[in-house]
């Protein structure tokens, strides 16, 4: 009984047992050589948009809560292919950028890898309170990889209706904040997301603008925010 009442006053006063984790996925970046033979619609001229618009969020949320802990999941077969590219280390600077924010950095190199890396947040008696994503989608995806194996197209994705059999049940705190940066999420996914999770997804209903991330802001879409 003893026992029982001291660990009722733990989770009480915010022990590390309490204190939920944040988990942030960042999706792959495309070619440049493919993405320039597209013109006007070509995507992402800088290779850190989304790893950019990761770290902006955890900084956000340090200054909220400087005891905020993070799990980066970070798909790597983009930032290899554009590394050779480029001819620079991307995967070298996005491990010194995990370690300057202090976040436990699961570089993934398929779906099924972000999958397990999502789930395996939980543990410890932790749930995870906060979810975002950071990368290409359309209405019903994350697209972990676009336009860098083929043009225009993805060989790595979540989809919707792969949630609930790839999700565990109860990872998620049940006020767990839970927002997707990707374009179009708001139309489609986010109401699977809800479904499969328990908990609301924030998608934008249009594309999103990741242009503001360079001035230290997160990006914004040209939609509407829905969940």
């Amino acid at each position: 009984m003893v026992q029982i009442l001291m660990l009722a006053l733990l989770v009480a006063v915010g022990s590390p047992l309490a204190h939920g984790v944040e988990v942030i996925l960042t999706g792959g970046v495309a070619l440049k050589s493919w993405e320039y033979l597209r013109g006007p619609a070509k995507h992402d001229n800088w290779w850190a948009n989304f790893v950019r618009a990761s770290t902006v969020q955890m900084s956000l949320s340090r200054a909220a809560d400087p005891k905020a802990s993070f799990v980066w999941i970070v798909f790597r077969p983009a930032y290899i292919t554009r590394s050779k590219e480029e001819g620079r280390d991307f995967i070298a600077a996005i491990r010194q950028t995990a370690a300057k924010y202090g976040a436990k950095l699961h570089l993934v190199d398929t779906a099924a890898q972000a999958y397990a890396a999502i789930n395996g947040a939980a543990s410890g008696g932790r749930r995870i309170s906060a979810f975002y994503y950071f990368g290409h989608s359309n209405a019903h995806a994350f697209m972990l990889d676009y336009s860098n194996c083929i043009i225009g197209a993805s060989k790595q994705w979540i989809h919707e209706r792969e949630l609930a059999s790839h999700l565990r049940r109860g990872i998620f705190a049940p006020n767990a904040v839970c927002v997707s940066y990707g374009c179009y999420t708001g139309l489609s996914m986010s109401s699977f997301w809800k479904g499969a999770t328990g908990v609301p997804l924030r998608g934008n209903t249009s594309s999103t603008r990741y242009q503001p991330v360079g001035d230290g802001r997160l990006p914004v879409g040209a939609g509407r925010w829905v969940e």
